[in-house]
């Protein structure tokens, strides 16, 4: 029995049965779908839910938000926290992996979940959660005692979910901070969620007075909606620069027409490609997963296809918290049977996968 045709939705859909009632999930694949359901968050968007074909078993969009039974299979080298931010966490919410920029998660929720977020095991309601007032004085502490500290990067999470009086609150406290210079933010939020992106979440990102970036992250460009396009212009017209993020997924974008067309779509809203990340290692996501060596093929045809300004970096995050690397012959070395010595940005090398413990 086929799912029935899915209906527009007027909020977001929250749970495996919200899907089924919407008509995204077949009867008979509720209830092993439950299951995943119970551990992993699950939302997806009105805006979302209208791109999604129940009649395409592979639709790009449902592949990214409607849970899939293969995330129950979870592969010895998978982990909990698989680009390591426990390990470069000094305070709550902060994470200071390189030396002139932190991560500041402010809040552990957000308005869609990604079949194959790297943050899985500590996003959601049952997740980390926003942090507490004491908690925020502790990460602005630790901001202002680091003076080698030049870019504010508010991911989580998705920190455009929280009010513009609550991102102004932390954006103005920003601005206290003279060794700051830069603040971007991470969001999905213009295209999932676009009717947010109004004029006092804009000046609640500018309240800071520094330089304001917004990293973007699409996969599909079907995400590239019509009230997307309006909501990144307005971003875009008042001021803020844009770049992009986005994950290279099996069945999602692995082909080069679908890359090429994603990478277009940016730059024709004004943003540049910035990062391709390759999938990481989190619990439940293989089957999402490419090989190095097919992602490095389909980077490799976007040049000579595709104009100059629409070549993202390809990247992998290194597991255990040894930061990023780009994807080239010069930092990444086969050893054969799907396993490399990957050097990172200090010159140590590792090994990828690592050795499941």
């Amino acid at each position: 029995m086929n799912a029935p045709i899915a209906q527009p939705v007027a909020r977001s859909l929250k749970s495996v049965e919200d899907l089924h009632f919407a008509g995204l999930i077949a009867s008979e694949d509720a209830p092993s779908l439950a299951a995943i359901g119970d551990h992993y968050a699950v939302a997806v968007t009105p805006a979302m839910a209208a791109l999604i074909d129940p009649t395409d078993v592979n639709d790009p969009i449902a592949r990214q938000f409607i849970p899939d039974a293969a995330e129950l299979t979870r592969l010895p080298e998978e982990r909990d926290d698989p680009i390591g931010d426990g390990a470069h966490s000094p305070v709550a919410g902060i994470v200071h992996r390189y030396p002139d920029r932190v991560l500041l998660k402010a809040v552990h929720v957000c308005p869609v979940y990604c079949r194959f977020c790297f943050r899985r095991e500590m996003v959601g309601p049952q997740g980390l959660g926003t942090l507490t007032l004491s908690e925020m004085d502790a990460a602005f502490t630790y901001i202002a005692g680091h003076p080698e500290i030049w870019e504010v990067i508010l991911t989580g999470g998705d920190p455009l979910v929280l009010s513009p009086r609550r991102l102004r609150a932390i954006t103005e406290r920003l601005a206290a901070i003279e060794h700051i210079k830069i603040v971007r933010f991470h969001t999905r939020v213009p295209v999932v969620e676009p009717a947010r992106v109004d004029a006092s979440l804009i000046e609640a990102l500018k309240a800071s007075g520094k330089a304001v970036y917004v990293a973007l992250h699409a996969n599909h460009p079907r995400e590239f909606t019509e009230d997307a396009r309006r909501a990144c212009a307005r971003l875009v017209d008042a001021g803020i620069v844009m770049v992009s993020q986005s994950v290279l997924l099996k069945g999602v974008n692995d082909d080069v027409e679908t890359l090429a067309a994603l990478m277009r779509s940016f730059v024709e809203n004004r943003i540049k490609p910035y990062y391709l990340h390759h999938p990481d290692l989190a619990p439940g996501t293989s089957h999402l997963r490419l090989s190095i060596e097919e992602g490095q093929a389909l980077v490799g045809a976007l040049r000579g296809r595709v104009s100059g300004l629409c070549q993202p970096t390809y990247i992998l995050d290194i597991p255990g918290g040894h930061g990023k690397t780009v994807v080239t012959a010069t930092t990444i070395e086969s050893q054969g049977g799907g396993c490399y010595t990957v050097t990172d940005f200090r010159g140590q090398e590792h090994t990828y996968p690592p050795v499941a413990k």
